[in-house]
């Protein structure tokens, strides 16, 4: 059986920057992508502002150019998902939920995080009858209609923003009396008509027969209770690591992210963690990108002393 020198297991802005740069260094390796579309969570941001060198692009797009700059420079991939990894010995194996197995020297783990859930009644009932996680994925069918997003980071001020575009109304809730999202996107919230800004306030209860109806909500000073009349509701209350694979074995922080320092060494030989999965203090795409980078260096120097 073929053992490649690498294998990548996630195709965001960590992956693919990893992917071209182990294509640079000439290496034999494969990256593995979960989704038909690459991109990871990027391609779910309508707008990215803070990208070096292409101001004011959107997240399809800035996915698009990560996976088409890896193509052209010949970078393999797969469409898979892989269910388990196998890294007690030299040669690792990656055994995906097809049957197949991939032998490899070295793995990246560009898995990236997932969306939290509120963990509220109503919320698994209705998801995708109104419960949703991604405004730029689903904004489009509440056009005209009234619509909720829970959050006080980035992403829901975005969110928002994106929404009040084509919604009749957007009610942002939010648990606190400030927001933790960048003030210029603050600002652009506070002036916007079309945003009523709900503070200290929680949601409880989300209800609908086959679809999101309303809300019950609740004020946290007070505990008082109320009813919101919405179309439908968008999470954005942070992000959890994916970081499943070899769960138990990789050392983790409180929260599951992946310990690993900006070389992206973590305390399995051979095994390197890049992107919004690892433990740091700062996740964005332009962080992303370095890791995938810096891990791809610490791959070379790790099979020249293997």
């Amino acid at each position: 059986m073929k053992i490649y020198d690498l294998v990548i297991i996630g195709s965001g802005p960590a992956g693919m920057s990893a992917a071209i740069y182990a294509q640079r260094a000439m290496l034999d390796f494969v990256m593995i992508e979960k989704e038909y579309m690459p991109g990871g969570q990027v391609v779910q941001t309508y707008e990215v502002d803070n990208y070096p060198g292409i101001p004011k692009t959107n997240g399809m797009d800035l996915g698009l150019k990560f996976s088409e700059h890896a193509k052209e420079l010949g970078a393999k991939s797969i469409t898979a998902e892989v269910k388990e990894i196998h890294a007690d010995e030299e040669i690792k194996e990656i055994v995906l939920k097809n049957g197949d197995t991939l032998k490899t020297r070295t793995i990246i783990l560009a898995t990236g995080a997932v969306h939290q859930n509120l963990g509220i009644e109503g919320e698994e009932k209705l998801k995708g009858m109104g419960v949703s996680y991604c405004a730029t994925c689903d904004g489009a069918f509440f056009r005209n209609k009234v619509t909720a997003v829970v959050g006080g980071g980035n992403v829901a001020l975005e969110d928002a923003i994106f929404l009040s575009r084509m919604c009749e109304k957007v009610y942002l809730i939010h648990r606190r009396d400030e927001f933790r999202g960048a003030k210029i996107l603050q600002d652009e919230v506070k002036k916007n008509d079309k945003i009523e800004i709900l503070w200290n306030t929680i949601v409880t209860k989300i209800d609908g027969d086959e679809v999101v109806e309303r809300l019950h909500i609740q004020d946290v000073d007070n505990h008082v209770d109320k009813l919101l009349d919405v179309d439908g509701i968008f999470i954005a209350v942070g992000t959890k690591p994916a970081s499943e694979l070899l769960s138990g074995k990789l050392s983790t922080d409180e929260k599951g992210y992946i310990i690993a320092g900006e070389d992206g060494v973590t305390n399995i030989p051979g095994i390197f963690a890049a992107g919004d999965g690892r433990s740091k203090n700062l996740r964005q795409v332009v962080t992303a990108v370095s890791d995938g980078a810096n891990c791809v260096y610490s791959v070379e120097r790790y099979l020249q002393n293997a």
